[in-house]
């Protein structure tokens, strides 16, 4: 059994961000991943484009020198490996928790290869791994996928985009512009409100002048192997298709949460922690970055979660002294 003073699960940037604070405050410390280095950000799409400026995407001040205002998913992969290897943090990839158990003062932390005795847990495990299902027949066809990486798959192919969202538009437009065919399905009135300022004109108009078909309040009923079957307001309607790319959102693992103890609210499955100390109702549990908004995904991000990291490493601090 390895022993540790906190035990980080997560290494996102805001893993990272705990793990740069324990350091600073000279806790032990060590960061357990499931995936890769940032794994979420390794699965964003190739040519993504963060809504922030690379100035609000650094923690501990540590400067992030982009090309453009708007930094890239690779620059933002690369600042985030060298802050790491610049401060030798220490991280463990390609282990998953799965378990986290209360004994008296400790946790014992069980991941997929090793056993961690740790008097804290930090959760800053995101919510880019669970899709939002679509729940129809034939979702479960190899030509559906939740997560949209580049657009040559789908290039002369007929593709149905699901969702109205930053990631369903980028889809819709990139592959419209590498020459395959795009049709929209969306269940609300209109494209998205948060959708990036620059990009909404964009898809709007592409809509409009008919080089995107898009369904607005409609919604798939059934996928099959050349067909996607769809109820609009005015009729049901099935169209031919080759791919069905669902980028419908995604939700964090709540169930993970409640096997560690943690409360969660009944409506928005928020979790119950106070916002001074980031400390959830199991005392030794801390909870940091997109996590804490429960299904509200949009109400955390890098920017403004980036100050989790020190009100958790103070408060452990403090307890410790």
């Amino acid at each position: 059994m390895v022993s540790t003073k906190v035990l980080i699960i997560g290494a996102g940037p805001i893993g990272i961000a705990c793990a740069l604070a324990c350091q600073k405050q000279n806790l032990d410390y060590i960061v357990v991943e499931k995936g890769a280095l940032t794994h979420s950000l390794f699965n964003y799409p190739l040519n993504m484009k963060f809504f922030s400026t690379s100035e609000k995407l650094e923690i501990d001040n540590i400067p992030f020198i982009s090309n453009e205002a708007k930094p890239g998913r690779n620059e933002a992969l690369e600042y985030y490996r060298r802050v790491v290897t610049a401060n030798n943090l220490h991280i463990q990839l390609f282990e998953k928790v799965t378990a986290v158990k209360k004994q008296g003062e400790h946790f014992t932390v069980t991941t997929t290869t090793t056993e961690y005795k740790t008097e804290n847990v930090i959760v800053a495990t995101g919510f880019y791994d669970i899709p939002k299902m679509l729940n129809v027949p034939g979702e479960d066809l190899p030509k559906v996928t939740h997560y949209y990486k580049e657009a040559h798959p789908y290039v002369l192919q007929k593709n149905i985009v699901v969702g109205a969202s930053n990631s369903a538009v980028d889809a819709a437009l990139e592959i419209w512009r590498k020459g395959g065919e795009v049709t929209m399905v969306v269940r609300g009135k209109s494209i998205g409100e948060r959708v990036k300022y620059w990009v909404k004109p964009d898809i709007e108009n592409r809509i409009e002048e008919g080089s995107i078909t898009a369904y607005f309040e409609s919604e798939i009923s059934e996928i099959k192997e050349n067909e996607v079957t769809i109820h609009t307001p005015k009729e049901k309607k099935t169209l031919p298709n080759d791919f069905v790319i669902a980028l419908t959102g995604y939700r964090p693992n709540f169930e993970f949460l409640r096997n560690m103890g943690i409360s969660l609210s009944d409506e928005k499955n928020i979790p119950s922690y106070n916002p001074e100390t980031m400390e959830s109702n199991v005392n030794g549990i801390y909870l940091a970055g997109v996590i804490c908004g429960g299904t509200e995904t949009h109400k955390w991000f890098i920017e403004n979660s980036r100050v989790h990291a020190k009100r958790i490493a103070n408060h452990i601090a403090k307890k410790a002294s």
